[in-house]
């Protein structure tokens, strides 16, 4: 049986904890964080927990003074044990409280976190170039909550759908502008004439705690960074393309359509991470 966490006290999957006028199940009111859990360590917690807060105080929580890191990691460590796990995926989910139509009954954060196996092969690079494709029914918006990873997920909901239907690994996300926005659950990165690109914050991407582990450290490793706008054209003449997120750490694409990739330069980088970073890149 699993057991998850909900403000605080342990229940089994089977018990329910939310009803029908919760805003997170009627408008999608909250924000969610997944960390990856590995060698007794949460990995980058800091930047993790940093991003929560971030997201909370953007959608205007009241965060009580007894919620905090290190009660959230007390947590996280009994809910792994409760579940017999040894390496766990976690997700944390903070929605506002019950409420009326339009207006809350007060900004309270209420709390969920899950603890799930990790698949094997998590933060090994995939043998198989992933096949992708392009979503562009739904177009993300740009604006001030676009960088956070909240619970109004639809259009990437829908893009894995998508990508499913299409038969690809996963879909692009396209911005309000038409460019390349992310993927369905990652951050997008090309390689040209082995420069390292990825799409600029400001064009309403996930602000993911991998994404900007890669570009800084890669930056420190003297790999030239760039973050730019992305267009479609401009991914379809790139060398190389991987995916990242904090569970898997990175993947390369074999293609994009009718376009193939190489992976010679992301073969470099993984290992190279690999070995001087296996605490985080792991």
């Amino acid at each position: 049986m699993i057991f998850y966490n909900y403000n605080g006290k342990i229940f089994s999957e089977n018990e329910n904890i939310i009803g029908p006028t919760n805003r997170g199940l009627r408008y999608g009111d909250g924000i969610f964080e997944t960390i990856k859990f590995k060698n007794a360590t949460i990995i980058l917690a800091d930047d993790h927990f940093k991003r929560l807060w971030q997201g909370m105080k953007a959608l205007q929580f009241s965060i009580p003074v007894h919620l905090t890191v290190e009660k959230l990691t007390a947590e996280i460590n009994a809910l792994i044990k409760k579940n017999k796990l040894k390496e766990a995926r976690i997700r944390i989910t903070v929605i506002r409280s019950d409420g009326g139509i339009y207006d809350p009954k007060n900004d309270t954060p209420n709390y969920i976190i899950e603890a799930i196996k990790l698949s094997e092969d998590n933060g090994l690079l995939n043998i198989n170039g992933l096949q992708i494709c392009i979503y562009e029914v739904a177009l993300k918006s740009i604006d001030l909550f676009s960088n956070l990873k909240n619970n109004n997920y639809l259009p990437y909901f829908m893009g894995a759908k998508f990508a499913k239907q299409q038969q690809c690994n996963d879909a692009l996300i396209l911005n309000s502008k038409g460019n390349i926005c992310d993927s369905t659950i990652a951050n997008i990165f090309f390689i040209k004439d082995k420069i390292i690109y990825t799409t600029a914050l400001s064009e309403g991407c996930v602000a993911g705690v991998m994404r900007n582990w890669l570009i800084n450290t890669l930056r420190i490793l003297n790999y030239k960074v760039e973050e730019i706008i992305v267009t479609k054209n401009i991914l379809c003449e790139a060398d190389e393309v991987f995916l990242s997120n904090s569970i898997y750490n990175i993947k390369w694409v074999g293609s994009l359509g009718d376009k193939n990739y190489t992976n010679i330069e992301i073969q470099k980088i993984n290992e190279l991470l690999q070995r001087k970073y296996k605490a985080i890149f792991c």
